[in-house]
């Protein structure tokens, strides 16, 4: 991991290059002006439950339907233009981005109180040797040195791979999942835990691993990603 991560430094230098467009920067940011525009902050009205981005401050269609797991979730950015490639990026060999995004999502982690732990969506070993990193579990990491609090390892494992959830709906993401994730009572019973993810979309696999977390004895969960899909009120 530590390799890798010295590799993408060398070949993507964090603070001279531009992490979305590869254009040199001198001014020590991670984005050029241009593509910073492009990233759309999740700073204004959100759902006080899920995070997402909504038209007024108030829960959103769905958490008014069927609240989730969680206790409360909160995202950086909102799933679209610059934050979506920026996340691909991450998943697909640029390691280093977790600084950036830590140094997003720790003021929303801090709205997170009681929280005492971290944990993160794992991967099987086999998917995490393909990629070489599980790009959730570094990222929980580097918010760790920065709000302080301990990461809970190996607190949440995949047993078995699942097909990709990219064309399923919440329903069949949720069938797909039934069963991969398995929490250790041990390591999570009495916790206030913060879940550590990349991107929250349906919210399938998060709501999964919380109602683990939750059986095996967790006081409560938080959900923390850097980007959430906007929720869109249906016409």
């Amino acid at each position: 991991m530590k390799l890798l991560e010295r590799i993408a430094d060398i070949l993507f230098p964090e603070r001279l290059t531009c992490n979305i467009c590869g254009r040199e920067i001198f001014d020590g940011g991670y984005l050029c002006e241009e593509c910073a525009k492009t990233v759309i902050f999740n700073d204004k009205a959100t759902c006080p439950v899920c995070g997402r981005a909504t038209r007024y401050p108030v829960l959103c269609l769905e958490c008014k339907d069927k609240a989730p797991p969680y206790k409360k979730a909160v995202s950086a950015t909102v799933y679209d233009g610059g934050a979506a490639r920026l996340i691909l990026s991450f998943k697909s060999g640029s390691p280093h981005l977790k600084r950036y995004f830590a140094e997003l999502m720790e003021p929303k982690c801090r709205q997170l109180e009681g929280a005492d732990s971290i944990c993160y969506v794992p991967m099987t070993a086999k998917a995490k040797r393909k990629r070489g990193y599980n790009q959730s579990e570094i990222l929980a990491k580097e918010l760790s040195k920065r709000l302080h609090l301990p990461v809970i390892k190996d607190a949440v494992v995949k047993k078995r791979e699942t097909k990709s959830q990219k064309t399923l709906s919440f329903k069949d993401r949720a069938q797909n999942l039934k069963g991969s994730f398995t929490a250790y009572k041990e390591k999570v019973s009495g916790k206030s835990i913060i879940l550590v993810d990349d991107v929250l979309t349906t919210g399938a696999t998060a709501e999964t691993i919380t109602r683990e977390l939750l059986k095996k004895g967790a006081k409560c969960v938080y959900l923390a990603t850097v980007a959430s899909v906007e929720f869109k009120r249906p016409l």
